[in-house]
């Protein structure tokens, strides 16, 4: 198969319980073949039970970084996006509490694409660009949602060659379909017109 980000060769990675993992030969994302991906009906059943409270202490923790990042860079009057926000918008939560504007979309659960007409300064992906299915498509969107000098502010786990893959837990979940290597991301900036990439501990952000 071809990779679904890039369009280049991919290599055999791995095969765990029956499920196939391969990794491009040139931008070296980990893909889970598109056979073992959930149908949609499947895939919104398993969304549901992640249940993100937006009172939950410790999920508020997992995200405060981003939280604080984006008090940071951006005034409250600015507008803001959580794309593929789930059940439990947090970081919108706590942001609205602070007087930012931000609209949602999920796919599942907030499908309204009215609000995707428009442009934002920032974009929340928060535990969402590894299950993108398309993700050439996905980050191709969230580029052209963004006004100059916008910033996309992504969370998820970076896969390093120092990680032993098959005990990974971050694979385990089967929505989990793409796996970012810095490589992959260095990719995504050049190939996609971003100016810029950070990669932070917790967190990264593709400026404009």
């Amino acid at each position: 198969m071809l990779c679904n980000l890039c369009n280049c060769a991919t290599r055999i990675f791995e095969v765990i319980q029956d499920r196939e993992y391969v990794q491009c030969m040139g931008c070296k994302a980990i893909l889970l073949s598109p056979e073992h991906h959930l149908s949609p009906q499947a895939e919104k059943s398993r969304y549901i039970l992640h249940n993100n409270d937006v009172n939950d202490a410790g999920y508020i923790r997992f995200v405060q970084p981003v939280i604080e990042k984006i008090r940071s860079d951006f005034s409250s009057n600015s507008n803001g996006l959580d794309f593929g926000c789930g059940t439990g918008p947090v970081i919108t939560s706590k942001l609205k509490k602070s007087s930012f504007k931000i609209e949602l979309y999920d796919p599942y659960f907030k499908p309204d694409k009215k609000v995707l007409k428009t442009t934002f300064d920032f974009i929340i992906c928060c535990e969402v660009m590894e299950h993108f299915q398309n993700p050439l498509k996905e980050f191709q969107l969230l580029r052209t949602l963004l006004k100059p000098n916008g910033k996309l502010y992504c969370k998820t786990e970076i896969w390093k060659d120092a990680i032993d893959f098959s005990n990974w837990h971050y694979k385990n979940d089967k929505t989990h379909v793409i796996f970012y290597d810095r490589e992959t991301l260095r990719w995504i900036k050049e190939n996609l017109n971003f100016s810029s990439l950070e990669i932070c501990k917790e967190f990264v952000i593709f400026s404009v």
